[in-house]
Parts: C-alpha cells; sequence; structure tokens
C-alpha cells in the first residue's frame, strides 16, 4: 500500500510493454533503437497513468481505466510512446493489429486481439495473501463483459452475465 504500489506494477507494466513492443518489432520497419525508446516511453506513460489507479488489494477495480484499446481508435499511451519516436497514428493502425485489448492487472496481465478472440495470459503471479480463489474470481469480472458467452459463467455469476 502507500507509495510501495509503484515498484509493485513493474513486472506488469514491462510484460505489457514489452509486448506492445514485440507486436511492433514483429510488423517489421521500425529500428531496435526506436523499439528500445518506444518501450521505455510506453512503460513511464504507463506508471504515470496508473499511479492512483493500482488495487492489489482488489485487482479488478479500475481494470478498465488501466485497460489499453485499440479499437479504430488508438489507445493514448501507445499514441504518445509513439510520437516519441516519430510514429504516426496512421503508422501505428499499419504495425498493429486493428483490435487489441490489453489489460494490465495486479498480479495478471492479459490481451486479447480482434473482438472475439480468446485471452491469453501474458503474465500471472500467485497473488499475496492467500486469497487467491477470491481474486480470481473478481479478477475475471472486468473481462466478463468482453467475453461473448465464451468461457461457462463462474458460480457467483450464474447466468446473469449471458442478458444483455
Amino acid at each position: 500500500a502507500g507509495n510501495g504500489a509503484g515498484a509493485d506494477m513493474r513486472t506488469e507494466i514491462s510484460t505489457a510493454a514489452a509486448f506492445v513492443t514485440r507486436l511492433l518489432r514483429a510488423a517489421g520497419g521500425v529500428g531496435e533503437e526506436q523499439l528500445r525508446c518506444f518501450r521505455e516511453c510506453l512503460q513511464e506513460a504507463m506508471r504515470e497513468h496508473y499511479k492512483h489507479h493500482w488495487f492489489p488489494l482488489v485487482p479488478s477495480k479500475g481494470s478498465g481505466y488501466r485497460c489499453i484499446r485499440i479499437n479504430h481508435k488508438m489507445d493514448p499511451l501507445i499514441g504518445k510512446a509513439a510520437g516519441m519516436i516519430g510514429l504516426s497514428h496512421e503508422r501505428l493502425f499499419q504495425l498493429l493489429p486493428s483490435e487489441l485489448t490489453l489489460w494490465v492487472d495486479p498480479f495478471e496481465v492479459s490481451y486479447r486481439i480482434g473482438e472475439d478472440g480468446s485471452i491469453c495470459v501474458l503474465y500471472e503471479s500467485p497473488q499475496a495473501g492467500g486469497k487467491a480463489p477470491k481474486q480470481l474470481e473478481s479478477r475475471t469480472s472486468c473481462k466478463e463483459q468482453w467475453r461473448t458467452g465464451r468461457s461457462s459463467p463462474s458460480k457467483s455469476y450464474n447466468m446473469m452475465t449471458v442478458s444483455s
């Protein structure tokens, strides 16, 4: 708690930034030096953005705020980091998936490419305090709305999540 929160999110942020950087590298046309700078700028932007929105005791809290999203609009954090290395939003749209959602939560970083792709976990940490089952449940809640009935609803939700 307190000001220790910043240090605790380092792994999650570096995992997320490395992932976006890998996507850029795979697309080609961006030099290694630019990629390194992009990754550092993105980590810095994320640290700044998440500073007061990181709740290890309630990992799902603020999940929407921390979610990095490209969906016909460029995520501002990615856009900002790309601007630092002279990449325009147009260029980014050519290099990155047009539909990308990246969830950066305490103890877990996961992503989905495409609006109904499956969710893949990039990083998962054993959770502190031995409260894993309860936290696991709340952790899926932010993603529940993105999933279109792909996973079986957890017990506490029953079939309520399916209605809309």
